[in-house]
């Protein structure tokens, strides 16, 4: 069984520097459990409808088997290249949600490690998706990724091009879309994001109306936010760095 790296941090009081421990993975888990609870319970919603994903990206697999070790199964990875040598190190009872950038290049080494793919992103991508997996036999599970904020620099469908890829991205049969993905653009309060998620959310509705669908997932939240997409409906948030401490550096 992995431990929980030792850490501390340091403080000047009164002139005088001293030590202070960094909470322990139980700590951390426990308040982020509490803090997604109370934003579900203030949504008016149960706590279990959303599902706390772990985000391991860069961090070894000592972390990932201190956090099981609290009880957490889904964990989120988004560089194929990390994940290929890192799942297999782990327990068969972990599951996996890849929530990075997918490149088409690396399609065929992800569908065997993934259980749900958070950030198709584009036409090209699905139909790679779709083809690759009927000729190695998987049924890919995915969410939709949105550019909510039409940022240059995030990837996604804008809305009113999902719109209109809609049909086609059904037509694919070896793909199982669950729903969205969002992430907010960088703003100054958590609660700013809001009116993102809960664009996110209209966005998912709209369609689920239109095309008589039953897409459920939200994926939106991260560590710094996700207590406002839980307010707007998300039902999976990603959070890393609060969970597990400032994030590796990768040479």
């Amino acid at each position: 069984m992995g431990t929980w790296p030792e850490t501390e941090k340091f403080f000047l009081k009164d002139g005088v520097w001293l030590i202070e421990p960094m909470e322990s993975i139980s700590d951390r888990f426990q308040h982020i459990r509490d803090r997604i609870a109370a934003a579900a319970m203030q949504a008016g919603r149960a706590p279990d409808d959303v599902t706390l994903i772990a985000v391991s990206k860069t961090y070894p697999p000592e972390f990932v088997q201190a956090a099981e070790a609290e009880g957490q199964e889904i964990f989120g990875e988004s560089r194929i290249q990390e994940a290929v040598v890192k799942i297999p190190e782990l327990s068969s009872r972990l599951r996996w949600h890849f929530i990075g950038h997918l490149q088409s290049n690396k399609i065929r080494k992800a569908l065997p490690l993934f259980e749900l793919f958070h950030s198709v992103d584009t036409v090209d991508l699905a139909e790679g998706l779709n083809r690759i997996a009927t000729e190695d036999g998987f049924r890919p599970k995915i969410l939709l990724e949105v550019n909510l904020a039409g940022e240059a620099s995030k990837f996604g469908f804008k809305s009113d091009q999902l719109e209109r890829e809609m049909e086609g991205l059904l037509a694919l049969p070896r793909l199982e879309i669950r729903g969205l993905m969002g992430m907010a653009p960088i703003v100054e309060k958590p609660e700013d994001a809001r009116p993102y998620f809960a664009r996110l959310r209209e966005i998912r509705d709209r369609l689920n109306e239109s095309h008589g669908l039953g897409l459920t997932e939200l994926s939106m939240g991260m560590s710094g936010d996700f207590e406002a997409a839980i307010l707007e409906g998300a039902t999976l948030v990603r959070i890393g760095s609060a969970l597990f401490g400032a994030r590796p550096k990768i040479v």
